[in-house]
């Protein structure tokens, strides 16, 4: 079947959205300009059911269908990343510091051509509930619409979304039932030790050395308390300390981040954190405040969902290309929070060789925005066929 036809018909006017989109990109929850253009997109669709500002500037559309049923809901995030775009391209970001690099362009824009089909043809029971999310990239837009009330004021019943995966064959799709993508913490460690002359080392209590032992402490976490096979990274990713050779300084800084799926080694790294802060300051003679921040729980597919989509998937994937027994990965995305209110399934579309995801060159394949809404599409009408 591959991509439906009308919907090729209109792939130009979707490469024209996706670049408007890259052109102009907006940071967390402040996605203001790019909810406008997805509203006008929508009026034009003949959508009238269209809430805005959910979690600041989130866009929840409502299209009805033929008779009663049940509302699959379909999401996509908007957000860009902070990151110097170096491109080159003609619709290269408008903006310098600010970049569509993670594909959320090409995300929204599948969306909004399933929503275009589904509002000219609704060969549907119930409703679909387009849900348009800000704040993916790290401040968690899709935790504040759960806490916003979306699944229960539209009644949303299923929850599915898709990802651009630069390196996986063009139109193909991959997947996996349970787990797909890690939870992440994110913890700080400030050390305060006694600063001083760098000739004189004895007058001080020195927080570089207090770092680095706790630097080295912490990656034992991995290597010597967990199980080899229970999925975990534990990463030093900032040490920020000193001013000059000849100082020692007064304060150190340690920033890491932490991937997991389990909950019991969640908080086992939780527990040994506290245990080697608290040990490497007393052995150095500094103080130390340990602070974790709890980001976004691990991202789980419910298994009956996942298959049903992975069907899906081959109806529309490029020579039906589908794996749907993907290996988990340690990133993290915060559609995990819909996925845990509601049963659903995050797939991934192959968007052919291209730089990575988070890259200065990334730029999403707009040949796969047909193949994505087709999927949107064609699993409403699958999971909630028109009497």
């Amino acid at each position: 079947m591959a991509v439906i036809n009308r919907i090729a018909g209109f792939a130009d006017d979707m490469t024209a959205w996706r670049r408007h989109l890259h052109t102009h990109p907006e940071l967390g929850f402040d996605c203001h300009e790019t909810a406008a253009f997805v509203v006008d997109r929508l009026r034009e669709f003949g959508i009238t059911e269209i809430e805005t500002g959910i979690a600041t500037s989130g866009v929840v559309a409502v299209i009805e269908g033929r008779g009663e049923g049940p509302t699959i809901g379909l999401r996509a995030d908007m957000d860009a990343l902070p990151i110097m775009e170096a491109t080159g391209l003609d619709y290269a970001s408008a903006t310098p510091g600010r970049m569509h690099a993670c594909g959320h362009d090409g995300h929204t824009t599948m969306l909004l051509g399933a929503a275009r089909y589904l509002a000219e043809t609704r060969n549907f029971a119930g409703r679909v509930a387009l849900i348009f999310q800000p704040a993916e990239e790290g401040p968690g837009g899709g935790r504040v619409m759960v806490e916003e009330g979306i699944l229960e004021r539209y009644g949303i019943s299923e929850v599915y979304a898709l990802h651009t995966l630069p390196g996986a064959a063009e139109g193909s799709f991959e997947t996996c039932p349970g787990p797909i993508m890690a939870g992440v913490d994110t913890f700080h460690i400030d050390v305060t030790g006694l600063g001083g002359h760098g000739a004189m080392p004895h007058e001080t209590r020195d927080p570089v050395v207090a770092a680095a032992g706790m630097v080295q402490a912490i990656q034992t976490i991995v290597s010597r308390n967990h199980y080899a096979l229970d999925e975990l990274v534990v990463s030093v990713t900032q040490i920020h300390t000193g001013s000059a050779e000849n100082i020692i300084p007064e304060t150190a800084y340690i920033n890491g981040t932490i991937r997991s799926f389990d909950p019991g080694v969640q908080a086992m790294v939780h527990r040994r954190l506290e245990e080697i802060v608290a040990g490497q300051a007393a052995s150095y003679g500094v103080t130390a405040e340990l602070r974790i921040d709890v980001g976004y729980p691990a991202t789980i597919n419910h298994p009956d969902q996942t298959g049903f989509a992975a069907g899906i998937a081959r109806e529309v994937a490029t020579g039906g290309a589908v794996v749907d027994d993907r290996r988990k990965e340690m990133g993290a995305e915060d559609f995990s929070y819909m996925l845990a209110e509601r049963p659903g399934a995050y797939l991934f579309l192959g968007q052919g060789e291209a730089a990575g995801l988070h890259h200065p060159k990334f730029d999403f394949n707009d040949a796969v925005a047909p193949v994505g809404a087709s999927f949107f599409a064609r699993l409403v009408e699958r999971a909630q066929p028109a009497a």
